[in-house]
């Protein structure tokens, strides 16, 4: 599937729409290449139970205890994927859930010794990565930081269009 220019709005220079519309691709791409990546790591390692969106979910939370509106605020998921995907994983023992004191209705969660064996598989396989994208040259640490900074960027700006143009 390849993303194309709407007909008939201004788009400046072709050039760099082009160039846009491939980056919007490229990202869409390289996100469910990740989950494929996670998805084989689990199977080579025997890990069969859950997803790689459930594995991610569980590295994002890494030590904290967090609600799924934290979840949500901080970017990481959608409203009722994160719910789903915790009640999931609470369900299979790679969580707990705690009500909270002050807001009887909000839910605190946080790994349990099961969850942090899998958020441990997804964080060596992280670290393999960096060390080789590093080691064959595909990325050194200056290309990491220019990356990063173009992706908050434009991580900013998509946010800016949702804060205060609609």
């Amino acid at each position: 599937m390849s993303i194309q220019a709407p007909i008939g709005l201004p788009c400046g220079d072709k050039g760099f729409m082009n160039g846009y519309l491939e980056a919007l691709s490229l990202v869409e791409r390289l996100h469910r290449l990740l989950l494929d990546v996670i998805k084989d790591e689990f199977e080579r390692v025997g890990v069969l139970e859950i997803n790689a969106v459930q594995a991610l979910l569980l590295f994002n939370i890494g030590d904290n205890e967090v609600t799924a509106g934290e979840l949500k605020s901080r970017g990481y998921y959608q409203g009722s994927n994160v719910s789903y995907n915790l009640k999931k994983l609470v369900d299979m023992g790679y969580m707990h859930h705690n009500r909270c004191e002050i807001d009887r209705r909000s839910v605190r969660v946080r790994l349990t010794e099961k969850g942090r064996h899998i958020r441990d598989v997804v964080a060596t396989l992280f670290a393999r990565h960096a060390v080789g994208l590093e080691d064959r040259g595909v990325l050194g640490p200056q290309g990491i930081t220019d990356i990063t900074g173009a992706l908050k960027r434009v991580e900013r700006y998509w946010s800016d269009q949702i804060r205060y143009i609609y």
